[in-house]
Formats: structure tokens, C-alpha cells, sequence
């Protein structure tokens, strides 16, 4: 499910995106396989009278409560890094989510257990000067790596929003007062055709205006 290019802005560009660690598919797969087990089990001891129909329809239920749902959640659920914020996204149907400006994030830390640290699994806590305060993004992959991308696109962003807009670029001096003489000559001829100055100022002036240009 990739992110909707729609929702950036025109200068903002993905950086990174990813799902929480695949380690949070180990319960439902346990699930999924011990009801296979049932299942099995079942097709094999009980006839589909109608106390084996209710049993199978019992393990649907189940299947889509244990199974089911908890990967349509992980599958729904993004992290994405943009050049100017951190945003989350949950849902299939009714979506959920938060966004943070990188100029707004005072301080990232992450935690570990000896086991996660083996499959590459950990938790991040965000620290943000907005109304948020503190956003914990649990069961990400490889936590350390995803700091120090975050903090390096932070310094970027604080970067590029103190150096500001860059002004349009002025003409050089030469060419201003080039533009200047030009419009002083046609002014001039505007003179001479109105009969305020003879041909010979004209000329005179005109000279003297180009040699300057």
C-alpha cells in the first residue's frame, strides 16, 4: 500500500517508508496454525450436523478476530519520513494517524530488548514541541538506524527553513543603467519631435547617453 503522493506538499519528498516489524505477525501465525490444527480436528471427529456447523462457524469467528484482523492492522499501518515531517497512518476503512513537523522535534530515543536487538525490533519515543509532546512508535524496524535518519533529515529541515526564500535575481548595475540611457534617448526624441529641442542637442545628448551605456 504505498503513500498517496497527493497528500505532499509541491516541495516535499518521501525519504522513507515502512510497516512495524514483521515480528508482530508471529502471534497471528501461531493462531492461524493452531486452528488449523482445530479445524482439522474437527472435519476429521465431528459430522456438519448442526453442532459441526456452529463449531465451524465459531472458527471463523476466531480466525478473523486472531487472525485476520491483527495482519490487516499491520499491513494498514505506515511510517513515512518526509523532508518536512514524520507521519503515521492506521486503517483500512477509518483511518487514524499523526504528523510531526521535523522543525518541531526536540528529542528521539530508543529502547531495545536483548531479543530485539537479535531480530532487528525496538520502540521509538519522539519528543515534539507541539501539542503532541511525547508520540511512541513501538515495534519499528531497526529503531538506531531510523534516529539517526530522523535526526539528519531534522538538521536539513531546521537548515533549509533558516537560509529562507530566495530572493529573485536582480539585474546588474550595467544593465540598469543601460535600461536607464535607453529610456532618456527615446524621451529625448520625444523632445526634438515635439519641437522642444533642435537636432543638434538631440544629437549631442544622444551621443553623450550612449557613450555612457
Amino acid at each position: 500500500m504505498p503513500w498517496p503522493e497527493d497528500t505532499l506538499t509541491d516541495d516535499e519528498a518521501i525519504i522513507t517508508t515502512f510497516r512495524p516489524h514483521w515480528k508482530l505477525l508471529f502471534v497471528p501465525i501461531g493462531w492461524f496454525l493452531l486452528l488449523s490444527i482445530g479445524l482439522a480436528l474437527i472435519l476429521r471427529w465431528f459430522n456438519l450436523g448442526s453442532v459441526g456447523w456452529l463449531i465451524l462457524v465459531v472458527y471463523i469467528g476466531l480466525a478473523i478476530w486472531l487472525v485476520v484482523q491483527p495482519v490487516l492492522t499491520w499491513w494498514t499501518s505506515l511510517y513515512v519520513l518526509t523532508t518536512e515531517r514524520l507521519m503515521t497512518r492506521r486503517g483500512l476503512v477509518s483511518k487514524s494517524g499523526i504528523e510531526i513537523p521535523l522543525e518541531n522535534i526536540t528529542n528521539v530515543n530508543f529502547s531495545q530488548s536483548m531479543i530485539e536487538r537479535m531480530i532487528g525490533a525496538g520502540d521509538l519515543l519522539v519528543e515534539s514541541a507541539g501539542t503532541s509532546g511525547q508520540s511512541k512508535f513501538k515495534d519499528i524496524p531497526h529503531p538506531d538506524i531510523f534516529q539517526t535518519e530522523l535526526y539528519r533529515a531534522r538538521e536539513e529541515r531546521t537548515l533549509y527553513l533558516s537560509r529562507g526564500p530566495t530572493p529573485p535575481p536582480q539585474p546588474a548595475a550595467s544593465e540598469r543603467g543601460g535600461a536607464a540611457n535607453a529610456e532618456a534617448i527615446q524621451k529625448l526624441a520625444e523632445l526634438r519631435d515635439q519641437g522642444h529641442i533642435t537636432q543638434e542637442e538631440y544629437e549631442a545628448k544622444r551621443q553623450q547617453l550612449l557613450d555612457e551605456m
